[in-house]
């Protein structure tokens, strides 16, 4: 078999070496504002414990690990929730850091009700199944919430908008 060689993209090459990083490396931790990523899970209870492993990961290479507790816990709610109220379906979960928080957002696949006692329903349940979610973002600081996905996606949209704050005198974040 033949020894393959990797090699840069010619066109991107001229741009480093015009930039002075040709030939140079530096390994830089990712920063949290670069913090953003999406995971499609099958819809099942166990997808839970996959998405905290994702944000306990992604959190600790940004550098967020003492958020990891509370976004693996709104992460669960979230899921747990969406799960309970539309088994079986694929759920959409997006990990972001913007405007220092953590923002998590859950789409998920429940139909749209046309009866409007159906809808104040299953909106009510919804909220109530998000009691310790809402306890938790409340004690923080933060902000939560649920709607009805606008195109193109579909089903509910649901929410949890945790705050970064810095430690005064130790460069680290916490709560």
């Amino acid at each position: 078999m033949p020894l393959t060689r990797a090699t840069h993209c010619p066109v991107a090459q001229p741009v480093l070496a015009n930039a002075g990083l040709a030939g140079r490396r530096r390994h830089r931790p990712p920063r949290p504002e670069g913090l953003a990523y999406s995971l499609t899970l099958p819809g099942e209870p166990h997808c839970a414990a996959t998405a905290r492993a994702a944000i306990r990961s992604a959190l600790s290479v940004h550098g967020l690990a003492p958020y990891a507790d509370l976004a693996a816990l709104a992460a669960t709610e979230l899921i747990g929730t969406a799960v309970k109220l539309t088994p079986g379906r694929e759920l959409h979960l997006s990990l972001r850091h913007r405007a220092g928080a953590l923002r998590l957002v859950l789409w998920d696949q429940h139909p749209h009700h046309t009866d409007p006692d159906d809808v104040s329903l299953c909106a009510a349940r919804r909220r109530d199944a998000l009691w310790l979610l809402a306890a938790c973002v409340d004690d923080c600081g933060g902000e939560w919430g649920t709607a009805e996905a606008e195109p193109p996606q579909r089903g509910v949209k649901s929410w949890a908008v945790l705050p970064c704050r810095r430690i005064e005198g130790r460069g680290g974040v916490r709560l």
